[in-house]
């Protein structure tokens, strides 16, 4: 049973299809049913008209981007309305959206699994350079065990602050126009963004509510382009 909010994405192959609304209004109710008896709402919905063997699709840029602020899930109607490319999917997967497809809801897990097998290979070669490692440690009389506890590097933690940093650009660039918006509105305070956010159910990044100081930070990695008073 379907929950929470969701994006719809609908795309047809030719300008005929996307003219003539049957191919659109065939998904938009197949992805009704999907959704159907559950406790959902689609947020919003995004239509697209292109080759499936393109994988620069504006509309699902928009659609990927409308997930990550609105903590929303991508829901489609077929697989093949996705791409059948796997780089394209591996780019999805990189995003941070989690999508279904109303005609097989497990493809979602299915792919993610078909595209780390990839990565899998690689950690497998990793694997067997870490054991061929120790085992010369071992042979030149290391002492291995001691702590069992796992020890970030520092090389990890500056590694994992990267990460960190560059999904908070994302997410800085993902809210900036709808900032911009409620500025232009009138809502001009920190106060006033943060409850603009909150009432159009933009989440914060751990998928709480807005606060003043939340606001301030996310418009400090914005940058300046009209600034908010306390």
């Amino acid at each position: 049973m379907a929950e929470g909010k969701w994006i719809s994405y609908l795309r047809v192959s030719t300008d005929r299809q996307g003219k003539s609304g049957l191919g659109i209004e065939a998904q938009r109710a197949a992805v009704t049913d999907y959704l159907n008896g559950g406790n959902w709402s689609v947020v919003k919905e995004f239509t697209e008209v292109e080759s499936g063997k393109n994988s620069d699709r504006p509309m699902l840029a928009a659609a990927i981007k409308a997930c990550r602020v609105y903590g929303a899930k991508l829901v489609i109607a077929k697989l093949d309305r996705l791409s059948r490319d796997a780089h394209f999917l591996l780019g999805l997967e990189k995003a941070g959206v989690d999508f279904v497809c109303a005609d097989m809801p497990n493809a979602n897990k299915l792919t993610v699994h078909i595209m780390g097998l990839i990565a899998q290979e690689e950690r497998e070669m990793i694997s067997k350079r870490t054991k061929a490692a120790l085992a010369a440690a071992k042979a030149r009389g290391v002492t291995l065990g001691g702590n069992k506890g796992f020890l970030p590097t520092k090389a990890m933690n500056v590694l994992s602050a990267r990460v960190r940093g560059e999904r908070a650009d994302m997410m800085a660039q993902d809210l900036a126009p709808i900032i911009k918006e409620l500025q232009a509105a009138g809502k001009t305070s920190l106060r006033a963004i943060a409850e603009g956010l909150n009432a159009q159910g933009v989440p914060t990044s751990r998928g709480g509510k807005w606060s003043s100081p939340q606001v301030m930070r996310m418009l400090e990695r914005i940058g300046p382009f009209g600034g908010a008073s306390a």
